[in-house]
């Protein structure tokens, strides 16, 4: 189901579009009412010369990023945990990205027990990984259904390269669970205070996010659950 498209405004880091008027990301989102995502208008033998057009640019992304998906019904299946996490899709421009998001579903239509998840490809989200293993997490969280604008924006914040630190973070997820939905960024180094503490105050700022938020060590989490304390907040 394509997610409603939003006015609130989006800067590409300008190392990736040094004009702040014309923004990639932006600029195809709109574009997008005016054909199918991945349409490219006019074509060989179309008779009206004027709805031909030459096929357009691509804009790449600093990095890759892979979609994941864990099942609900199949996790409870399975006996470990991660068994049932699944990579999507990998893209790498910013044509791709709509294209897949457009017709995705929103955190507030997944079924309840989902985790829905953009890495940087080629980390895998678990703690196992190595360039997750030693880092950590901020999360919000937000009523139900009342997460899908959110999380378009942290998505367009990692994938723009917006953060200063941006080479610490490892990607997001979103958690979807019976009354309340989670959105969580991962980052590589919990001991680099400054580095996360920064991640937090501006992940805030883009989501206009009022409420503090805690940023859990993974390895607090792994060895006290629920009982582990946020080692930083914001």
């Amino acid at each position: 189901m394509a997610v409603e498209d939003t006015s609130k405004p989006v800067v590409v880091a300008e190392e990736a579009n040094p004009n702040p008027t014309d923004r990639p990301i932006d600029r195809y989102h709109e574009e997008g009412d005016d054909a199918e995502e991945g349409e490219i208008a006019g074509g060989e033998g179309d008779g009206d010369e004027s709805s031909k057009s030459a096929v357009p640019q691509s804009h790449p992304l600093e990095h890759s990023w892979t979609f994941w998906f864990d099942n609900p019904s199949v996790k409870l299946k399975q006996a470990t945990w991660g068994s049932s996490l699944r990579s999507v899709f990998t893209f790498s421009t910013v044509e791709e990205f709509w294209s897949l998001f457009n017709n995705m579903k929103g955190p507030s239509k997944l079924a309840g027990g989902a985790d829905f998840y953009c890495f940087k490809h080629n980390i895998e989200p678990k703690w196992e990984d190595p360039i997750c293993a030693n880092g950590g997490k901020w999360t919000m969280n937000f009523p139900k259904e009342k997460s899908d604008k959110p999380w378009l924006y942290t998505l367009l914040a990692l994938i723009g390269e917006q953060f200063d630190h941006g080479d610490e973070i490892c990607g997001a997820v979103v958690n979807v669970r019976g009354k309340q939905e989670r959105i969580s960024i991962w980052t590589k180094n919990a001991s680099n205070e400054a580095a996360q503490v920064s991640i937090g105050k501006q992940w805030k700022e883009f989501i206009d996010y009022n409420n503090s938020i805690g940023f859990i060590i993974h390895e607090d989490a792994k060895k006290l659950d629920r009982g582990a304390k946020s080692a930083y907040t914001a």
